[in-house]
C-alpha cells in the first residue's frame, strides 16, 4: 500500500469496478497472478486473489466464461445471470484497495466501483444481445474477444500510467452512456410499434 499513491489506488479502484463489469474472472484471475508472481505489489485487501487457491478458482471460471462469451444466446443467458454477482464484486473489490483501516476511503470506493461496474455490465450485456439478433457470428466473436483484450489493458494502465487510464476510462464511460441511451430509444420504438400505441404515448399515462 505505501508504494501506490493516491491517483494509482482511485484507479486501480475504478479499474477494478469497471472491468469487473465487463469480465469478472479475468480480473481477479489477472490482479491475483499479477501479484503472485511479484509483478505488483497488491493493496493488502487484495492479497487473497494471489493465494493458490483463489487463483484456480478465478483461472477456472476464467475459463469457462472464456468459451460462454463466444456462444450467441449462452453469453446472454451468462450476462443475466451475473447481473447478480458483478456489481457487487464490482464494488467489494474496489472497496478493497483501501482495505478496513480506511472506512470512509473504502466506502466511497464501493461505491463507485459499484456504478461503474454496473454501468459496463449493462452496457455489454445490452450490446450484446442486440448484436445476437443478427444471424452472422462474426460480430458477437469480435466483441467478445474486445472484451478480452481490453481488461488487461484497462488493469495495467491503472497500475503503470492512472492519469491516462483516468482519460480512458472517461471516454469509454461517455460512449456506454450514449450507448445505452440509444439502445434504449430504440427498444422504446420496438414496444411502441407492438402494442401500437404512437408515440409520446408511453410518456403520457
Amino acid at each position: 500500500m505505501d508504494s501506490l499513491d493516491t491517483p494509482q489506488l482511485v484507479a486501480i479502484a475504478a479499474a477494478l469496478g469497471w472491468a469487473s463489469g465487463l469480465r469478472l474472472y479475468a480480473v481477479l484471475f489477472l490482479v491475483g497472478l499479477a501479484g503472485h508472481l511479484g509483478l505488483v505489489d497488491l493493496p493488502s485487501g487484495l492479497r487473497l486473489l494471489q493465494h493458490p487457491l483463489m487463483l484456480g478458482a478465478s483461472g477456472f471460471m476464467l475459463f469457462v466464461e472464456f468459451f460462454a462469451d463466444k456462444i450467441p444466446g449462452v453469453d446472454t443467458l451468462w450476462d443475466m445471470v451475473h447481473t447478480l454477482v458483478r456489481i457487487p464484486a464490482g464494488a467489494a473489490l474496489a472497496a478493497a484497495v483501501f482495505g478496513t483501516d480506511q472506512t470512509v476511503a473504502a466506502s466511497v470506493a464501493a461505491l463507485l466501483g459499484g456504478t461503474l461496474a454496473a454501468t459496463s455490465h449493462f452496457a455489454k450485456a445490452t450490446t450484446r444481445a442486440a448484436v445476437n439478433t443478427s444471424p452472422e457470428p462474426f460480430s458477437n466473436l469480435g466483441l467478445s474477444l474486445a472484451g478480452d483484450a481490453t481488461v488487461p489493458v484497462a488493469l495495467w494502465l491503472a497500475f503503470a500510467h492512472p492519469w491516462v487510464f483516468f482519460a480512458l476510462l472517461g471516454l469509454a464511460l461517455a460512449g456506454m452512456v450514449a450507448l445505452l441511451w440509444w439502445l434504449g430509444s430504440i427498444l422504446i420504438r420496438l414496444v411502441r410499434s407492438w402494442t401500437g400505441r404512437p408515440p409520446g404515448a408511453l410518456g403520457a399515462a
